[in-house]
């Protein structure tokens, strides 16, 4: 949708999914839950779920779960979890329209769980990606005996490949957007900027210039605890979502400047002269966009240098860069030259920004 529309789309996996279906941990409690049903279960995930019911029939007791299951009240938290609920055979009793975990803790707590023994179908996140951690803790504090089930786990995509490339680009503010669909995909995101040593640079560019689109609120939560601003579709759907970049990211704008007579318009991976689209290589967009966080002012050589993809120390490498930029452009009047000083776009005296 979003390329049918002119968008250039990039994507790369960000976690990967472990299914664990000789989980040992997962075998015992499942026979566990067929001979002390469970007076409530909790299905959080569709995937999950039907992993459940196929890892229970690999062992031949796929039958007598879903017997024990039948008895407890159901709560599911949202519509793929019914779905696979009701393809079991099972019926909910409630589910929360937001599809948020905080709202079904909510709900159980206010019915009052104290001696229960509550079945929970967790979603695969680590410790450390869970968007809501206090989930198993809360109802334990109420007097619930809690049973988890882990069906599957996540994982992050290993060092060195897109994903790596794709954080950096975030990084280097060279996307107008990023676009989260769960929580542990964009845990994963601020993860591997740290492993990359580029964390400070990553959380700046989102909090500043590279918008984060996520599908839902519990898929903004780790970004929101680093004061990232997001925005989500009033629906946590992908088609939703898709809909909601394509409505709402014109509308946050992007760097205008009057430059040299002309209308720049810096997007995230090129620039409209005029409204004319200049492709620039990485090198001309780094570049440019240092000059245009401060519109009208020189910029040193060397802080330019220090913006170029690599390590480079030749500040050469930035008259190279300039001089490619300019032709580009398609006027090298755009970016002027302040000699002995650096270089510094051209505004005009009536200048637009971000």
């Amino acid at each position: 949708m979003l390329r049918r529309q002119g968008a250039e789309v990039y994507s790369a996996p960000a976690i990967s999914m472990i299914a664990l279906p000789d989980d040992d941990e997962l075998h015992s409690h499942t026979e566990a839950l067929i001979v002390n049903p469970p007076d409530i279960l909790v299905a959080h995930t569709g995937i999950g779920f039907r992993g459940w019911v196929a890892a229970a029939e690999g062992w031949g007791l796929a039958s007598q779960l879903i017997e024990s299951l039948s008895s407890a009240r159901i709560v599911s938290r949202g519509p793929k979890a019914t779905g696979a609920l009701r393809a079991a055979g099972l019926r909910e009793e409630w589910s929360p329209e937001s599809e948020s975990s905080q709202e079904v803790l909510e709900y159980l707590l206010e019915s009052g769980v104290s001696g229960m023994r509550i079945a929970i179908q967790l979603h695969g996140a680590a410790d450390a990606w869970d968007p809501f951690p206090d989930f198993l803790s809360g109802l334990r504090s109420a007097g619930a005996e809690v049973v988890p089930i882990r069906v599957y786990r996540w994982k992050p995509t290993p060092l060195g490949g897109e994903f790596d490339q794709l954080v950096t680009g975030i990084a280097r503010r060279q996307f107008d957007a990023v676009s989260f669909t769960s929580a542990p995909a964009a845990a994963a995101v601020l993860e591997r900027g740290r492993e990359l040593d580029i964390e400070d640079q990553l959380v700046e560019a989102m909090r500043t210039a590279v918008h984060a689109m996520c599908v839902g609120p519990v898929t903004s939560r780790p970004l929101i605890r680093r004061g990232i601003p997001t925005s989500a579709p009033e629906r946590m759907r992908l088609g939703a979502l898709a809909r909601h970049i394509a409505e709402e990211l014109p509308l946050l704008g992007s760097c205008s400047l009057k430059v040299a007579g002309h209308l720049i318009d810096i997007r995230g991976t090129c620039v409209l002269v005029d409204g004319s689209v200049k492709t620039l290589s990485g090198s001309g967009m780094a570049i440019l966009r240092a000059l245009a966080q401060r519109p009208g002012d020189v910029v040193a050589r060397g802080d330019l240098l220090r913006v170029l993809p690599g390590n480079g120390e030749d500040t050469h490498a930035v008259d190279t860069a300039v001089l490619r930029l300019r032709t580009a452009l398609g006027d090298k009047n755009i970016v002027a030259t302040v000699v002995k000083r650096g270089y510094r776009l051209a505004v005009d005296p009536e200048r637009s920004a971000r």
